[in-house]
């Protein structure tokens, strides 16, 4: 068969997943709560039918069963997350047993099926105990997480060779400082960026951590949620909004973490607003010389923007949105189920971005994916037949393949997600998996993805 687009050899195929999204049992073993489950707690009605995130698809137990069906499906890498508030449930640094155990389990279990792990730090899970003394706002919980860092670093990169500080840090600060679908909540523009600064300082730190450890043949970096704005048109009101939304959004942590500085113009927007962080004096050379070693790179839809029709009411909380308006494009391309444009082409105007302006940074897909509501409907002959999913994939697949025949250095790519799995507020709403779960038997079900994947990962084409 001949194979219109063949990727190199050493590519990395697999899927992502994290922590408080797969490994159920909230309060398991030890565990202390972290925010999700203190905020489902306090309103459950804010979670898609008041499923909480103790039902998961149960990786905590069922993870020989997960991760041998990842190796029948062709995956050579996975990525997952630590909870940290699993990990390190106290205030005192002491390690859970339990859950060093079961980590390293895990790890243990994906090298002896020859699938690489590539862990994550933090995916959204605060602790409770350290969201009180402030969460990102505080640089007492920055100093905790880094320690935290050290302590995974110290007990499993001996096998793990590939890290990363953060998952879409950007997430946490719309959701929880300004657009209200995280905890703690918060509607505050200064607060966002706070919050967004001392991530950056405590990737960096982590960084540091990493590096004086001397790991060898190991490297660390974020994963970023990279979703390019295009302006609506060509007139210069629509093309400084759309800067300013890529600013915010994008070079808020793709700049100061890949290249050590944050780009003036948004340092002039901040300033202008009076929305500067509280710094310290050596943060700044701290960001420089800890920069990342790689780049996971989430891609699930564009932004579109348009220069604002009308002037922000004077007595709103100031947002992000003052400076432009989102955009629908007539005639796009949709995933219903979710509300997205699904547009491939980003993949590739991403990677042609941070080869041009980024150093050519190394990086893969490390999410894409396409969430679909009552899944059930396409069942045949006992199977979900998701040809939908298999040609989202394709799509973006082929303009990623074009951006590395361009000399772009991609590595890989993981699709979001391995297994069903829990989706934050949105609960089971939408269905990202390979593998269908069944929630009331927890049965696991290839769907025909999961075989199309197979032939690809067999083939290292299609």
């Amino acid at each position: 068969m001949e194979l219109k687009y063949k990727f190199p050899n050493d590519f990395w195929w697999g899927s992502a997943s994290s922590g408080p999204q797969s490994e159920g049992t909230s309060i398991d073993d030890g565990k202390a709560l972290n925010i999700w489950d203190y905020w489902y707690e306090k309103e459950p009605y804010r979670f898609f039918n008041e499923v909480g995130p103790s039902l998961t698809s149960d990786f905590y137990h069922k993870y020989k069963q997960d991760i041998k069906l990842m190796k029948e499906i062709g995956h050579n890498s996975f990525r997952f997350s630590i909870s940290w508030s699993r990990l390190i449930p106290t205030e005192n640094g002491k390690v859970n047993e339990k859950a060093k155990n079961f980590y390293n389990d895990v790890i243990n279990e994906l090298l002896a099926n020859d699938i690489e792990p590539f862990i994550n730090l933090y995916h959204f899970d605060m602790p409770l105990i350290m969201q009180d003394k402030g969460g990102w706002e505080s640089r007492v919980v920055v100093n905790e997480y880094v320690k935290y860092a050290r302590v995974c670093f110290e007990l499993f990169s001996d096998r793990v060779k590939k890290w990363f500080t953060f998952n879409e840090p950007v997430v946490p600060v719309e959701g929880g400082y300004l657009y209200d679908f995280h905890y703690p909540n918060v509607v505050d523009f200064k607060r966002a960026v706070q919050v967004a600064y001392n991530t950056t300082i405590a990737s960096a730190q982590a960084i540091k951590e990493f590096k004086s450890l001397n790991i060898l043949n190991s490297k660390i970096g974020i994963i970023l949620n990279l979703t390019p704005s295009y302006p609506r048109s060509n007139n210069p009101a629509d093309l400084k909004a759309a800067n300013i939304a890529d600013l915010l959004f994008n070079r808020s942590f793709l700049d100061p973490c890949v290249m050590g500085k944050y780009p003036e113009e948004l340092i002039k927007l901040v300033k202008e607003h009076n929305l500067l962080p509280d710094m310290i004096d050596r943060d700044l050379q701290l960001i420089k010389d800890n920069v990342v070693q790689f780049l996971g790179v989430n891609y699930y839809q564009p932004r579109r923007i348009k220069a604002k029709a009308f002037m922000p009411n004077p007595e709103s909380p100031f947002m992000p949105d003052n400076f432009f308006d989102n955009y629908e494009m007539p005639g796009r391309k949709m995933n219903v189920s979710r509300g997205w444009e699904i547009y491939e082409k980003g993949v590739y105007d991403i990677m042609i971005n941070l080869k041009d302006n980024y150093g050519n940074i190394e990086s893969y897909i490390s999410e894409n994916g396409m969430g679909v509501q009552n899944e059930e409907q396409f069942i045949k002959d006992g199977m979900i037949d998701d040809s939908y999913r298999i040609d989202f994939l394709k799509g973006h697949l082929t303009w990623l393949h074009k951006s590395m025949d361009e000399g772009c250095n991609v590595k890989g790519y993981h699709m979001w997600t391995f297994i069903d799995n829990w989706s934050w507020s949105n609960a089971y709403k939408n269905r990202y998996g390979f593998i269908q779960l069944d929630l009331k038997t927890q049965k696991r079900i290839p769907k025909k993805s999961a075989y199309w994947i197979k032939e690809v990962v067999k083939n290292n084409g299609f």
